[in-house]
């Protein structure tokens, strides 16, 4: 018995140093990640280097904390916030938790639990004297319908005329597919970005066997009913006269080349995103973003792109934007060119983090200075934050300027460093333009947050099947990021879009604009 005894505990030490140790893994990789993160909040938009840091410790903390929370057997009391996993006696090893916060126009279910009328012990009556009332989040599972639509037939008795409701339009005509059902298709794959492939597996799950080429039919033909929505999108938001531009890579398969034997079929083209976003100055146009698909990287897409554009275009250094900044025949620039901090910032970063170089460290103080002043004046009008700016920002873009030109003088010209140094001070006058106009953004992150969908759909597609493929992405982006943007639900945005855009008037087109919707108070009849 003593031996057993022993044994026990000994088993039961070891589990607890076991789950300590799982517990001081996990808060490592919290610690790693945090301040992989903080270097991403530092430095701005990161390197992809620590972008894929960054995705690698989440998922290596996500199974670290799984296992903990599968060896934890503290249970949450009821009624009472969720209690965190007691690994260990030390409680700094424990994961942090919060209770999940749910809005309040999520429906809620009451179920009281009463104890009758009687006392259990003497059978008096019973009175209410309060309640406890406890939460407990659960999921309704998607569930397709049939929707069956009876279009009875009668007939009048004195004139024998038959009479009959027209039968209500459809989003595609001549198909089954309701409004629901498309805008759930188009906001998976090219919001979550869930293949068809995939999303006929859960379909078959739900009791819908849908092909792939329905999907792929539907998907076209629903894009092809939002194309004057979209289009109007695009003509609203390349029409302002401040914009950010930025582009990224995207994979597309060439057939051409396959066939030819010319290496795996698969060209690089261009995604380029153009994003109106005046909420930092308090502007009173909605932010919108557009984004447009090229098969390469050449000049002339972007001047299709910015024909009709007239004012402030803030982008990196792309040299096709050169001629764009020219000016007209009248003399004066088409377009002003408003540099991006942010991307010089991660240049002298970049540098720092290989070499931990003093003079590029002292570089990112002086711009993190910068950056300080921006977070206070971020949502200010645009003359209080040019105020700001001449006053604080003014006096330090001049220093920084001036001490960039001596250290270039004092360090080897052919290095990273001094290309950084070069880089800036060959564009002073672009990077001091929002010392001139307090509409104009320190960076160009807007423009970069808009394309960061891309990069997480590469990763679940790999690649687009064809140019026009990659068109109709950037299509559904346009709409879908835009009402995002606007604070809608793009799922329901669609929905209702896709619903009635058949009987809405063309010339009130406008209105089904995701800053001008509102959702129709009477309930349109089912699709038939």
């Amino acid at each position: 018995m003593l031996l057993k005894a022993l044994i026990a505990a000994l088993q039961a030490e070891n589990a607890k140093i076991s789950a300590t140790l799982r517990a001081h893994d996990a808060l490592i990789q919290t610690l790693r990640l945090r301040i992989a993160k903080l270097k991403k909040q530092v430095f701005g938009q990161s390197s992809e280097k620590i972008e894929r840091e960054i995705e690698q410790l989440e998922l290596a903390l996500e199974d670290l904390l799984i296992a903990a929370a599968e060896s934890a057997t503290t249970a949450v009391n009821d009624g009472q916030a969720e209690a965190e996993p007691q690994i260990g006696d030390d409680a700094s090893v424990r994961p942090a938790r919060r209770r999940p916060r749910v809005s309040d126009s999520t429906p809620r279910e009451r179920r009281e639990l009463d104890p009758g009328s009687c006392c259990p012990d003497c059978g008096g009556d019973l009175r209410v004297v309060g309640e406890d009332v406890s939460e407990m989040l659960d999921l309704i599972a998607a569930q397709l319908k049939v929707v069956q639509i009876a279009r009875l037939k009668k007939s009048c008795r004195r004139c024998e005329r038959m009479v009959q409701m027209p039968a209500p339009s459809r989003p595609i005509p001549g198909s089954m597919a309701g409004a629901g059902l498309l805008a759930h298709i188009l906001v998976s794959k090219f919001d979550d970005h869930l293949p068809l492939y995939r999303q006929h597996e859960i379909f078959a799950r739900m009791g819908a066997d849908i092909p792939d080429s329905t999907l792929v039919d539907w998907c076209g033909r629903a894009m092809q009913v939002l194309a004057p929505l979209i289009e109007r999108i695009e003509a609203d938001v390349m029409a302002s006269d401040l914009l950010h531009a930025d582009d990224t890579p995207i994979r597309v398969l060439d057939r051409a080349s396959r066939d030819k034997g010319l290496g795996k079929g698969v060209k690089k083209g261009r995604i380029w995103a153009y994003v109106r976003d005046q909420r930092p100055w308090a502007g009173t146009a909605p932010p919108g973003a557009v984004y447009a698909f090229a098969p390469d990287w050449r000049e002339e897409h972007v001047h299709r792109h910015l024909a009709q554009t007239r004012g402030i275009l803030q982008a990196d250094g792309y040299k096709g934007y050169a001629k764009l900044y020219g000016p007209d025949p009248d003399g004066t620039p088409r377009l002003r060119e408003a540099a991006c901090w942010a991307h010089l910032r991660r240049d002298f970063h970049d540098e720092w983090d290989k070499t931990k170089s003093a003079i590029a460290r002292e570089a990112l103080n002086r711009i993190g200075a910068l950056y300080d002043i921006e977070r206070e004046i971020t949502g200010r009008p645009a003359d209080i934050r040019l105020a700001a700016r001449q006053k604080h920002s003014a006096p330090k873009v001049t220093a920084f300027f001036a001490w960039a030109e001596q250290q270039l003088a004092l360090i080897p010209g052919k290095g990273d460093l001094a290309k950084a140094f070069r880089y800036g001070l060959s564009r002073r006058a672009s990077f001091s333009l929002f010392l001139e106009d307090g509409r104009v953004a320190i960076d160009n992150n807007p423009a970069e947050r808009a394309l960061r969908p891309i990069g997480i759909g590469r990763k679940n597609w790999l690649f687009a099947g064809a140019d026009t493929g990659a068109e109709t992405l950037a299509r559904a982006m346009t709409v879908i990021e835009t009402a995002k943007m606007n604070g809608l639900d793009p799922q329901a945005y669609l929905t209702d879009i896709l619903a009635r855009i058949h009987d809405h008037k063309i010339n009130r087109l406008d209105d089904l604009l995701p800053w001008n919707w509102s959702p129709l108070t009477t309930a349109l009849p089912e699709a038939a």
